[in-house]
């Protein structure tokens, strides 16, 4: 759809004074239209949020209690289906959130040729969103570990640079779960790279709906592109699942990012057409939690699920998403994602992500958790127990406070003009 050409004839007959009213009211509106997609379904993420985050921390308790012989590793509870449930990986369902909120004013900028974010200001408040807690947790955390220097000096380097995730010695050192964020960053550093050549090669496009496609046909090959590298890998090279920094590393894992930004564009070209009602938003979110499950059950060591896992989960991940933002009216079991202490464990779930983890190998160095797998039910009580407070405390004292930094900037990216009187 193209933009009409401006009343100005009528306009003009119009009194500056409600001109500009008008217009203001009119990028109100457009504001407002803009932001809807985002708002939409948004306690039922932040709820879902913290879902993943409560079931990242019983993972890890969980694979801490796992004990090893000669004929491999054995769960602390031998049962195949409760394993499965508890081993569903949920790195996947923050990939698809991150790129999806991410993405969306790209993909509005580009299907419906509004402004774009300079990148600076988008780069901007990444950053304050995700490194002070971060950098503070690594430092903590590191000289913890390190008490004569100059210790693994390398180890610290990588983490501090996010590049941890390409090290397979030293992926998992420090902060085990923050190779994620390695990704995150490379993710942010795409979409600055390729959004602004998305918004420009849609603006010569006519039709909304060629624009939408584009978008769309770039989401494709970027989500095609680490399904190509994991076929390669796995039955072209025989690369090991145990070579983490193939398997883990951006070239295997951007499926994630590229489904969620798929979801943007999806959800931007929708424009708020095609509502679902409840029963079928319902049955969506039932699917995608099934096809989770069946995932999970049946991916084992380099057999053909485990090796297309990730791809396959971001896409089920996207189906529990878009049923949630599309449905018509809230889903009569949407009612437990507006509990409280669920919201507020979204609210603090990126600080029970950094934490919960030097928590847990704390405590078990120091015999304050349980021994034996019988021990790994109280294990669980008591990291949580403690990670959560540590978690809430880290919110307002580090995660809010860096985020008031955000003020510093103004729209446009440039310093803010805390006086402009003065200035006069």
């Amino acid at each position: 759809m193209t933009a009409a050409p401006p009343p100005t004839d009528l306009s003009a007959r119009i009194p500056a004074p409600r001109r500009e009213k008008a217009a203001r009211g009119a990028d109100a509106v457009r504001a407002e239209a803009a932001a809807a997609p985002a708002r939409a379904g948004a306690t039922e993420i932040q709820s879902f949020r913290g879902i993943a985050a409560l079931s990242t921390v019983l993972f890890h308790v969980w694979q801490q209690y796992h004990t090893y012989d000669a004929r491999g590793s054995h769960p602390p509870l031998d049962n195949r289906f409760l394993g499965a449930l508890i081993s569903l990986e949920v790195i996947d369902f923050f990939f698809v959130l991150s790129a999806y909120l991410l993405t969306l004013s790209y993909a509005r900028a580009a299907i419906d040729r509004g402004p774009v974010r300079p990148a600076r200001l988008f780069l901007f408040r990444r950053a304050i969103r995700i490194v002070p807690l971060y950098f503070l947790a690594v430092l903590v955390v590191w000289a913890s570990r390190n008490p004569s220097l100059p210790g693994d000096w390398r180890d610290l380097v990588e983490h501090l640079t996010f590049t941890h995730v390409f090290d397979s010695d030293r992926i998992f050192y420090t902060l085990g779960p923050t190779w994620s964020l390695s990704l995150e960053i490379v993710f942010y550093l795409t979409l600055v790279a390729i959004g602004p050549l998305a918004v420009r090669a849609c603006g010569r496009i006519g039709t909304r709906g060629g624009r939408a496609a584009l978008c769309a046909a770039g989401c494709a090959v970027l989500f095609a592109v680490p399904l190509v590298w994991l076929a390669v890998a796995r039955y072209a090279w025989g690369v090991p699942h145990t070579d983490w920094a193939a398997y883990f590393g951006p070239q295997a894992r951007f499926g994630g990012f590229a489904a969620g930004m798929g979801l943007a564009v999806l959800m931007v070209a929708l424009d708020g057409r095609g509502k679902l009602p409840a029963w079928c938003s319902a049955a969506l979110s039932a699917a995608s939690a099934v096809g989770l499950f069946a995932l999970s059950l049946y991916s084992a060591p380099e057999n053909l699920v485990f090796t297309f896992y990730h791809p396959l989960a971001s896409l089920l991940w996207v189906v529990l998403h878009y049923s949630t933002l599309q449905a018509a009216q809230r889903v009569r079991w949407h009612r437990v994602l507006h509990t409280r202490w669920l919201t507020g464990t979204g609210l603090v779930s990126y600080s029970l992500f950094i934490w919960h983890e030097p928590i847990m190998l704390q405590a078990h160095k120091a015999s304050l958790l349980p021994q034996g797998p019988e021990g790994f039910p109280l294990a669980l009580l008591i990291v949580l127990a403690v990670s959560i407070p540590v978690a809430v405390a880290s919110y307002w004292f580090v995660e809010y406070p860096s985020s008031l930094l955000g003020r510093l900037k103004d729209s446009s990216g440039k310093p803010r003009d805390f006086y402009p009187e003065v200035a006069r």
